[in-house]
């Protein structure tokens, strides 16, 4: 069973209908106990990192989540902000991130980029593949829909399975061992976003 984690932040319903059109079962998990049951975690994000990071840390989901991800391994896939909170800390805020991921979030660099590149980035960019994923099986050209002002940076590009170019290349998804994220939108991808969270279900 995949557990949508509802510490009050994300797309949460959009989420699990995506799941239910993919043909996997979801549930939205407000409790520890359904958190302790499942087999495969997906934490959203939206909004500020200070603010998920208060919420989920408010929320008292972190310990048993910390143990099903960190201790038994079971997969977790985050999501926009979600992804950005695996990581140690954000220029967005002050709080520091959750540490899974060695790098930080940082905000687009605009002297990288031409004045026709508006920040936030909100709007569908093709991904560039990095390396192999099973979160990519069967996705060819895949585009997604993209809605940030920030974005991760590993300190291990090898973690990088698909990145993205809006000015510049960015990390747009990362994956180590059973610890995944990607700064998109699969709920609102459509066809590609539904296949991806097709594959987070069936190959991890």
């Amino acid at each position: 069973m995949i557990a949508i984690v509802d510490y009050g932040v994300g797309n949460l319903t959009s989420i699990q209908n995506m799941f239910k059109k993919a043909g996997v079962n979801s549930t939205i998990c407000n409790n520890t106990n359904k958190i302790e049951n499942a087999s495969k975690i997906l934490l959203p994000g939206m909004g500020s990192f200070d603010n998920c990071m208060m919420k989920f840390n408010e929320s008292g989901f972190r310990p048993v989540i910390e143990k099903k991800i960190l201790t038994d391994k079971i997969p977790v896939l985050g999501i926009c902000v979600g992804l950005q909170m695996l990581m140690e800390s954000s220029e967005e805020g002050s709080l520091p991130g959750l540490g899974w991921i060695k790098g930080k979030t940082i905000g687009f660099r605009k002297a990288m980029m031409q004045e026709v590149y508006k920040v936030p980035n909100m709007g569908w960019l093709e991904i560039i593949k990095k390396k192999e994923s099973g979160l990519l099986e069967g996705l060819e050209a895949a585009r997604f829909y993209f809605a940030h002002s920030f974005h991760v940076l590993p300190d291990d590009k090898s973690v990088e399975n698909f990145a993205a170019d809006y000015g510049y290349e960015f990390t747009a998804g990362i994956e180590l061992g059973n610890i995944l994220g990607v700064q998109f939108h699969p709920e609102k991808s459509h066809r590609f976003g539904m296949h991806l969270l097709k594959n987070f279900a069936a190959n991890y």
